[in-house]
């Protein structure tokens, strides 16, 4: 089963798409290239690595790979960087190639263009098999919903599901907790979502949550840290 989704277009004019079964874009109105790079590059791999300076490699798990934007945003910075990644995403409803192959994400920013061949490789890689992608970009994608994933020790979350209101079981407090427990100690989750019980969940499971200001059209997001001691 595939996703059901049209090309749109956003406000910085990078493409995201809407679901028409959840009535949902993909990405913010205001800009799809711009929220990732905000919320899950600067407020969440560049903010962990500023806490963990050579602690490699990085192990991220992502909730949602939907577009692959994130995907391919971390394996630039990680090529960029020459900083080794461990990438695990899942996706129970991956996108067909006459879809994933119009978007325009490659030609954002000419300064990372020349990466532009791993946006398709990253789509077109086996489901529910890893291995490299390039030479700081190990990658797996799983083709499965999160309550059946196995789960990785991670240190930094990418929870990008749909927004609770379109797939509230995503953020249900139970999913919250096993995806708390396969985070490493110091490790951090980052989301656009700001709702208020969502980051009340967060904290009655022991992380210490955050909330930095959000990308464009967003006034807040929601960043939240285990501790480096969480037995203690």
């Amino acid at each position: 089963m595939s996703a059901k989704a049209k090309i749109i277009t956003t406000e910085d004019g990078s493409h995201s798409l809407y679901h028409e079964d959840l009535k949902e874009t993909y990405h913010s109105f205001h800009g799809a290239y711009r929220e990732s790079l905000h919320v899950f590059l600067i407020y969440g791999l560049d903010s962990w690595l500023a806490r963990n300076p050579r602690k490699y490699p990085i192990r991220i798990f992502e909730v949602g790979f939907g577009t692959g934007l994130n995907a391919w945003l971390t394996l630039v910075w990680a090529e960029q960087n020459q900083i080794p990644v461990l990438y695990h995403t899942i996706e129970p409803f991956p996108l067909e190639k006459d879809i994933y192959s119009q978007l325009n994400y490659i030609d954002q920013n000419d300064a990372i263009w020349h990466y532009h061949k791993y946006f398709e490789a990253l789509h077109q890689l086996p489901w529910n098999e890893g291995g490299p992608v390039s030479e700081y970009f190990n990658f797996k994608k799983d083709q499965v919903k999160l309550e059946d994933a196995q789960l990785y020790p991670s240190d930094v979350v990418f929870f990008d599901a749909f927004a609770p209101s379109k797939q509230p079981e995503l953020w249900a407090k139970d999913l919250l907790e096993k995806v708390e427990k396969s985070m490493r100690p110091g490790a951090v989750l980052t989301t656009y979502c700001a709702k208020g019980q969502f980051k009340r969940d967060l904290k009655e499971l022991g992380l210490d949550v955050q909330n930095p200001p959000g990308p464009p059209g967003k006034k807040e997001m929601t960043r939240a840290w285990k501790s480096e001691n969480p037995e203690s």
